[in-house]
């Protein structure tokens, strides 16, 4: 059998590897990818010092593409790299935060950001969108006022397994699964299995998460993927590519950018940002995708997911000065990120059955050349085919709330 898997974490068995390296020694198999280009190794580490002190990183390299997942929040990913080109984006936030030192409801429920740095992260489980109130039932059934904070917990709560897969075949995959409960006594019971893997040689990195209701009642869940790239796929000129249906502006911010939503400028301080609703064109299967492409169209990343699993799709465009945090959001989810109520009478919010378990599968590409770039925008223009974009210049009541 090809397959090793080590547990490096485990509370319930009381099992904790302080560090871990793949390959050990030649009993691990071969590392180097089908076209001898480079070496594949699974790393973890604990960082020491400052807000990030005991923030475990678990750094998976297939030899040509990077990244490093942290189990500690919510098996985020917090950059990488492909071929030398940085993923990610230059955050305020420089280095991850210990979710101990995130204070959700800090500056009127916006204290999320004081921990925000990743490639990606997950905005849910029992909400994402911006703070507010619901009205819930509590304990006793009455309905009853309950404050929400921005994009939810799942993002601050440590994964309490975390286990690693090699399967030495070719072409070699490499997996990392980590586990991160959501619980509340007389509130959601909502279990995050994780599992970032990639292939030995590949450009591309696959995101498979299942959301578990644990309770013995019906649950509600929402989920949301904040991609986040800076330069250099963000800059002036750059490009938003993907098969559209439909487009609306969030708000009267929005609204001012409308005209030229899928392209971007250079850093300009004082930018206020910009947020787009979409509705993406799918093949048969469901499957669709978006793009962000650079000015010369030799450098890109793609998002391919499918639409039967995350319907909405939000362009995030935050073009600030690069010291304040120049970058761009490509978020696929199963909502948009409006508040929670709005969402519920939109039809938007998904009820989980006692035990019921919900899948999604989340892929990124990276592209570095322009010939590639082309085949993804050409892949997309096949999608667009059927559908002439309807382009709205002011928000929509069943988009925005």
């Amino acid at each position: 059998m090809s397959e090793k898997i080590w547990v490096i974490t485990d509370v319930a068995q009381g099992r904790w590897l302080p560090e871990f390296l793949w390959p050990q020694g030649p009993e691990s198999g071969p590392s180097p990818d089908s076209n001898g280009q480079g070496n594949a190794s699974v790393r973890r580490r604990t960082l020491r010092g400052g807000p990030s002190e005991g923030v475990d990183v678990i750094e998976i390299d297939n030899g040509r593409l990077s990244v490093s997942v942290l189990p500690s929040r919510g098996m985020g990913i917090w950059r990488g790299s492909f071929e030398g080109i940085p993923l990610g984006w230059a955050s305020p936030v420089s280095m991850p935060v210990h979710p101990s030192l995130v204070n959700l409801t800090e500056r009127g429920g916006l204290g999320w950001l004081s921990g925000f740095n990743e490639l990606l992260c997950r905005c849910g489980l029992e909400s994402n969108g911006p703070p507010g109130v619901d009205i819930i039932p509590n304990n006793q059934g009455t309905p009853t006022q309950t404050a929400l904070t921005l994009h939810g917990r799942i993002a601050n709560i440590p994964a309490h397994y975390v286990e690693v897969r090699i399967d030495s075949e070719e072409p070699g995959k490499i997996a990392v699964t980590g586990i991160v409960d959501e619980t509340l006594l007389f509130g959601p019971r909502l279990r995050l299995r994780s599992t970032v893997e990639t292939t030995v040689g590949s450009n591309q990195l696959t995101v498979i998460d299942e959301i578990t209701n644990l309770r013995a009642s019906p649950a509600e869940f929402q989920l949301l993927y904040h991609t986040n790239f800076g330069p250099p796929f963000l800059e002036q000129d750059a490009r938003f590519v993907a098969p559209i249906i439909e487009v609306a502006p969030r708000d009267g911010e929005a609204v001012k950018g409308i005209d030229e939503f899928a392209r971007f400028r250079a850093p300009t301080t004082g930018f206020v940002e910009q947020v787009y609703f979409f509705d993406l064109a799918a093949d048969a299967q469901g499957e669709t995708l978006a793009l962000l492409r650079n000015a010369a169209g030799d450098k890109g990343v793609s998002l391919h997911f499918n639409k039967q699993q995350l319907p909405c799709f939000s362009l995030w465009k935050n073009e600030q000065a690069e010291a304040d945090g120049y970058v761009t959001g490509l978020e696929p989810a199963t909502n948009f990120p409006n508040l929670k109520t709005f969402e519920r009478q939109q039809g938007r919010v998904v009820t989980l059955q006692p035990g019921e378990t919900y899948q999604t599968r989340l892929e990124l590409q990276v592209h570095h050349t322009a010939e590639a770039v082309k085949r993804i925008e050409s892949q997309i223009g096949t999608l667009q085919q059927s559908h002439t974009p309807t382009v709205h210049c002011e928000p929509q009541s069943k988009y925005s709330g």
